[in-house]
């Protein structure tokens, strides 16, 4: 039998209960909330205890899933670039589904969320959200916390595979303006057929007598991109920038610290407009088809090809191989 509250304590909310030193909130779950100390306003009691029901309420919602997801061993498994990309989506993955209960989410409400991402985005984005969600939702069930993925069945956008390939022309138009960290980065990048991440992060102890140690950022992929001429060359660009400070990046800037994606976007811009004035060629294309070049120019067949690039599968160096073969034709070669 519920006990009949005083008359002074009537304005108390439901569940609330006086001490001899504090509010005290006791859930129908159980245990005991300390809301606050008896010297205060009764709007603040009601207040406080309004903004804990809501945090009960929403124990089961997408945002306290996305904290436990986040704080997982499978979380901190990732790669630090994946890490760092299911990062960069939270905040709009929140936004569409942070208040929804974690089974109530359905395959209807994933396709109208990547309809709108794609308007604002761009398919890219829309996909690679999705491909977030999914992972964290097939986290939850496999732990028994949803009943299904809502995010299964759910297609993706169909992406354009990109096929540009940089010609010598281009990039020798690339390399004739560019400054030393521009360059550097981008003669190691195509001649080691490395991302851009991994090049700005490329510390000085990487550097060994057999070459240069890369453990890829995106797949954890150990390597060793052997010595040449070209490849010295290119670090001998990198010592140019700021010799006088000391750095433990191969390329740094001028405090010593390594480039972040805003500088280096900076100075790709203005090495692009300047080569596209002074030669008239469009210079349309991303630092990161110097890599696809790389693969491109690379001599050897497709196996031989993805183990100099670290990929896992043939279908990702076949994307990467962009230059147009020249094949024989009919009595060509009679």
């Amino acid at each position: 039998m519920t006990q009949q509250r005083k008359a002074e304590e009537k304005w108390m909310p439901p569940r609330v209960y006086k001490t001899k030193v504090a509010y005290v909130f006791q859930p129908k779950s159980g245990g005991k909330i300390r809301l606050c100390g008896l010297d205060v306003a009764k709007s603040l009691v009601w207040m406080l205890y309004e903004k804990e029901c809501a945090s009960l309420d929403n124990f089961n919602s997408v945002a306290s899933l996305f904290e436990k997801f986040f704080l997982s061993a499978s979380f901190i498994d990732k790669a630090p670039r994946t890490q760092k990309d299911y990062l960069g989506y939270k905040k709009d993955l929140l936004i569409a589904f942070g208040k929804m209960d974690i089974n109530k989410v359905e395959p209807k409400h994933v396709r109208m969320f990547m309809d709108k991402k794609a308007v604002k985005s761009g398919i890219s984005q829309a996909n690679r959200h999705k491909s977030a969600l999914q992972s964290i939702f097939s986290w939850a069930y496999e732990r028994g916390k949803i009943k299904v993925n809502p995010c299964v069945g759910v297609k993706k956008f169909t992406e354009k595979a990109r096929d540009r390939y940089v010609t010598d022309v281009e990039y020798q138009a690339l390399l004739n303006h560019a400054c030393p960290v521009i360059y550097a980065a981008a003669e190691i990048s195509y001649l080691c057929m490395a991302r851009r991440g991994d090049v700005e992060r490329l510390r000085k102890e990487q550097l060994i007598a057999d070459g240069i140690y890369i453990k890829q950022g995106k797949t954890g992929k150990k390597q060793i991109k052997e010595w040449s001429p070209r490849l010295k060359k290119a670090i001998s660009h990198a010592n140019k920038v700021n010799p006088s400070i000391s750095s433990m990046y191969v390329i740094h800037q001028f405090n010593g610290s390594g480039y972040g994606t805003n500088g280096f976007r900076d100075r790709w811009v203005s090495t692009m407009e300047r080569a596209r004035k002074s030669t008239g060629y469009l210079m349309d294309f991303t630092f990161h088809d110097l890599k696809a070049k790389g693969i491109s120019d690379f001599e050897g067949n497709l196996e031989e090809k993805r183990n100099a690039a670290g990929h896992t599968t043939i279908k990702q160096t076949a994307d990467y191989d962009r230059k147009t073969h020249i094949v024989p034709t009919v009595k060509s070669r009679n």
